[in-house]
């Protein structure tokens, strides 16, 4: 029999990783004693830090009165009321609210949704989807397709569906030549995706998908200014959706609720998940314009996909009252602020730093990406997992954040990420930056002897 330490499958089968045992704003305590700044909110979801008392006590009374009630049968007034919170406005159009549990489930049902919409309309043969390299939207297989997270597909490439093909992103740092303007890069990514249209037949095409700002995969990667907007036309031209996954980018972590607010395009389809809740449950939800659910309704008069724990009470309660604190404390004002410190702290810190090539993000949603030569914005030999030692240096000094590798192209290249609660302090987010700091000086120092 194997040695064990855990029955619990955990991400490294080698080892155990410390028990969390409590926490306490943008702090996390482990079982051994140590206090740790959760700098990434988890995976950027912990939005407003750990066991904020009006959250827990919105948990509380509604656990105390409804916990759960299959939507087959029953709605539940937590859920009418985050709804009504999150579309009753209809920001850009988007009318109507699918809670689901996470992230991937949300962008399945956004998958499903466009194709469905089309057969409803009559044109069944838009079976196409397009999205972009070095994306990242999920980890059930429909999600898994639809990303170009290269590292994450290779084991289950046999599995997944050849309706997705994939673009190349806009990520200025290395896709852009140095002979070109954001705006003529602009222009030849959308040449490329309208060239893809081609290809494909733009009559067969469903949706175009991505990320806003893009997540773990890249590392708070931003478009060039007007890129939505040519994107959006070529949709609009063709007839097909936009997709935008606002999973790890939306509902204020980049300073706006939606982070489409500040490409001044609006999507057909909205996944978000991760600061909808906070952490305090498992929920996700898609969100869609009514001109697609009306189609739907007046058609066969059903979405046809479904999961247990739909639009789950206990869930929305507490998605309900992080969206309530956000407002109440005007938190969107504080994410601009605390952003642009972040911001200023990361250049102080890491501007003419010899190995770190790129600063980049909006909000309270950062990146550095980390490079042996700043000149020619070469990567770091993979097999250092350079990424993955810093994030150890940082946990052993007291700091959560979230580095990931293969940001080039899903082999090369290293980032670390940071998203800090919206609640941080102007002072923590000092801690943060010279932690960081100290961290990657420290396994620089290791590497380069």
């Amino acid at each position: 029999m194997s040695t064990r330490t855990s029955r619990v499958l955990h991400r490294s089968l080698r080892e155990t990783p410390p028990k969390a045992i409590g926490g306490e704003g943008i702090y996390l305590f482990a079982e051994d004693g140590r206090r740790v700044i959760d700098a990434s909110g988890g995976a950027a979801v912990s939005c407003l830090g750990h066991q904020h008392p009006r959250v827990i006590a919105a948990m509380a009374k509604q656990a105390s009165t409804l916990a759960y009630a299959h939507t087959a049968f029953f709605s539940s007034e937590p859920a009418e009321a985050l709804a009504e919170r999150l579309v009753g406005h209809e920001p850009g159009g988007l009318a109507y609210a699918y809670f689901v549990s996470g992230g991937s489930e949300a962008i399945e049902a956004s998958i499903k949704l466009a194709r469905q919409y089309f057969i409803e309309r009559g044109e069944p043969q838009r079976q196409h989807f397009i999205a972009r390299r070095q994306s990242y939207h999920g980890n059930t297989l429909g999600a898994l397709a639809a990303g170009g997270n290269a590292w994450r597909r290779a084991p289950y490439a046999p599995l997944l569906s050849a309706a997705f093909s994939h673009v190349t992103p806009a990520f200025a740092y290395h896709e852009k030549h140095d002979d070109e303007s954001d705006a003529q890069f602009v222009a030849r990514l959308a040449a490329e995706l309208e060239a893809e249209f081609q290809r494909l037949g733009p009559g067969t095409v469903a949706a175009f998908l991505a990320e806003p700002v893009v997540g773990a995969t890249a590392g708070a990667v931003t478009a060039p200014d007007g890129y939505f907007k040519a994107v959006r036309e070529i949709c609009d031209r063709h007839g097909a959706l936009l997709i935008l996954d606002e999973v790890m980018s939306g509902m204020g972590r980049t300073g706006t609720t939606h982070a489409w607010e500040q490409e001044g395009v609006a999507p057909d389809i909205q996944a978000i998940a991760k600061g909808l809740g906070g952490g305090y449950q498992p929920i996700g939800a898609m969100l869609a314009s009514g001109k697609i659910i009306d189609t739907i309704r007046s058609g066969s008069g059903a979405f046809q996909h479904g999961h247990t724990y739909l639009a789950h009470p206990l869930a929305c309660a507490a998605a309900l009252a992080v969206q309530d604190v956000i407002r109440d404390d005007n938190l969107l004002a504080q994410v601009k602020e605390r952003g642009k410190q972040l911001e200023q702290r990361l250049t102080e810190r890491f501007g003419n730093h010899r190995h770190v090539g790129d600063i980049r993000g909006r909000g309270l949603f950062w990146a550095i990406e980390l490079v042996a030569d700043r000149a020619s914005r070469t990567s770091f030999d993979p097999a250092l997992k350079l990424h993955q030692k810093i994030k150890a240096e940082a946990f052993a000094n007291g700091l959560g954040c979230y580095p990931g590798g293969g940001t080039v192209d899903g082999v090369r290249g290293d980032h670390v990420l940071l998203a800090p609660p919206y609640i941080a302090s102007a002072d923590e987010i000092d801690q943060i930056v010279d932690k960081l700091g100290t961290a990657v000086d420290n396994v620089l120092r290791s590497v380069n002897h």
